[in-house]
């Protein structure tokens, strides 16, 4: 097949290679996560690593396993010429862009994910055009759950998008394959600054960077949100592959039972996808503009995979209740009494609706995750995340654009029957809710699938979520103060100030806080003219 998107790295600044390495793991949450758990690191999770640069003859996309600190029997590197298990080797050359890539997703020591059990290192046009979408199209599988994709097809048109996502999609749902994507660098990215192929196929993730310079969305097909997640990285290059890292730890966490007994559930590449976003902290401008369930430059927020791990720590746990209304029509709380048994959590199960007929209405299906939400101190408000994510299906032909079912979200006061928030967007297989002061009470969490335009009468979700109201206690020891607060969730900050008539908020000169039994501890000097002191999300 004539290659007509040849994966072009944009390669923005050179001296970033110097300085990928300086984002701290403590950003997205790694070293938090590492501490308190054991052996998290990766073992047993096969990655890919296709790679793209300036061209050359032979192409230069190779890591050299001595500079990540890996042994070079971890590789096997594949190029239109061969495959080869050996470095160097006659395929290609070294990448000083694959290196820096590898030295966050998986280098050591500073690496998210150390002890990967194997590094498929490819050249991307030949991963492309051989392995995700061949002529004829036999597609094979790499055995590679997570994918790193830290290059853009540049310059695509809408054709050309759409026929790159329904290929990555049409891969994803074959092999069960996490396709993790830059989302390129902004204005020097091409279709004017907004996200590239292939961060915008549907099953996979679009990672931007944390300071906001990325591509933004939505995509130019048809107005979805992307990028789903930023990190830290200074260009997308390196943003992405602290997520594809993080995939790998929660993949291993899933497999060993972390998230409890239904592993396959656990593992699925849709439960991975929901928890990655729904642990992300919100940047303290962080929108989003309805019906779109993600912010532009943002999407659900800043990675940390620690909070996400939590969520997949909470279990699994299904629905209350399922019910059917007719096409359209107000779903509002049932009458059902019993509450999911964990604030923090996830469930993967299906739903349905039904298209209707001669003799029969169409039904839209809602499932209902009951929620009480009343054990803050002092009746203390919550803060709601909750990530709904599905699978564009499989096309019978990889080159046509192929639609998706219509899930929605919606969040109810059980007791009153008012409707707090919701996700409805007609467009995005991702549904997002974020609610910063959500009041004590009983809540009604329904999925609803609606019948129109339905691919299907049956429907595969993932769905996470943390509803969470953090407390800081205060008490004097001597001549100091000590503050603790729990360190689930992460992105929660001190601040203290030193009067209430006028608060002047600040966490400037604050020491580091200590960990010690799953609490966050400070101490401070009991003279310190900061009398009062809070915990604040970082959107208030």
């Amino acid at each position: 097949m004539k290659n007509f998107w040849k994966p072009a790295l944009l390669l923005f600044c050179i001296f970033l290679a110097t300085i990928v390495r300086a984002a701290n793991p403590d950003t997205v949450g790694v070293t938090l996560l590492q501490t308190l758990t054991t052996n998290l690191n990766g073992a047993g999770i096969r990655v890919a690593q296709p790679e793209a640069e300036i061209s050359t003859n032979p192409p230069a996309f190779e890591v050299n396993p001595a500079n990540v600190g890996q042994p070079a029997g971890l590789f096997t590197y594949a190029a239109s010429g061969g495959s080869a298990t050996v470095y160097p080797n006659s395929l290609g050359t070294n990448s000083w862009h694959a290196e820096a890539v590898a030295n966050n997703f998986y280098g050591m020591p500073g690496g998210v994910a150390t002890n990967v059990a194997h590094v498929d290192n490819d050249d991307a046009d030949y991963f492309y055009n051989a392995i995700v979408n061949p002529t004829p199209y036999f597609p094979s599988s790499l055995n590679d759950p997570v994918v790193n994709q830290s290059f853009i097809y540049d310059g695509s048109t809408v054709s050309d998008q759409q026929t790159l996502d329904s290929a990555y999609d049409n891969y994803a749902v074959k092999y069960g394959t996490l396709f993790v994507s830059g989302a390129g660098n902004g204005a020097g990215s091409g279709n004017n600054g907004f996200v590239n192929p292939p961060a915008t196929c549907y099953n996979g993730i679009g990672v931007g960077v944390s300071d906001g310079s990325s591509s933004v969305g939505p995509t130019i097909d048809n107005g979805r949100a992307k990028p789903d997640l930023i990190a830290p990285g200074g260009a997308t290059s390196f943003s992405t592959p602290y997520v594809s890292g993080a995939a790998a730890l929660l993949m291993q966490a899933a497999l060993r039972g972390d998230g409890g007994g239904d592993t396959n559930s656990a593992f699925d590449l849709r439960t991975i996808k929901a928890l990655l976003l729904n642990g992300a902290v919100k940047p303290a401008d962080w929108t989003n503009v309805a019906p779109s369930p993600l912010d532009p430059r943002y999407g659900t927020g800043v990675l940390n995979v620690f909070n996400s791990y939590e969520q997949l720590a909470g279990g699994k746990h299904g629905f209350i209740v399922s019910t059917s209304v007719t096409s359209g029509s107000a779903h509002p709380p049932t009458g059902a009494t019993g509450n999911e048994s964990a604030l923090s959590g996830w469930d993967f199960n299906t739903i349905a609706s039904t298209s209707g007929g001669i003799f029969s209405s169409a039904t839209d299906g809602v499932n209902h995750y009951y929620f009480n939400a009343t054990n803050g101190a002092n009746d203390a408000a919550f803060t709601a995340t909750i990530t709904l994510a599905w699978n564009r299906p499989a096309s019978q032909t990889p080159q046509i654009h192929s639609g998706i079912n219509n899930l929605d979200l919606f969040l109810y006061n059980a007791a009153n029957g008012n409707l707090v928030a919701s996700s409805i967007s007609v467009v995005d297989n991702v549904e997002h809710i974020f609610v910063p002061r959500l009041p004590s009470g009983r809540y009604d969490l329904q999925v609803l699938k609606n019948s129109g335009g339905a691919v299907a009468d049956s429907e595969t979700y993932a769905l996470a979520w943390g509803i969470v109201s953090p407390s800081l206690n205060v008490s004097k020891s001597g001549a100091n103060v000590i503050l603790t607060w729990p360190v689930y969730p992460a992105g929660f900050l001190v601040e203290t100030t030193t009067n209430l008539l006028a608060p002047a908020w600040s966490a400037d000169g604050l020491a580091s806080s200590a960990v010690t039994n799953r609490m966050n501890s400070l101490i401070l000097n009991a003279t310190n003219a900061r009398q009062f002191f809070r915990l604040r999300a970082p959107d208030f």
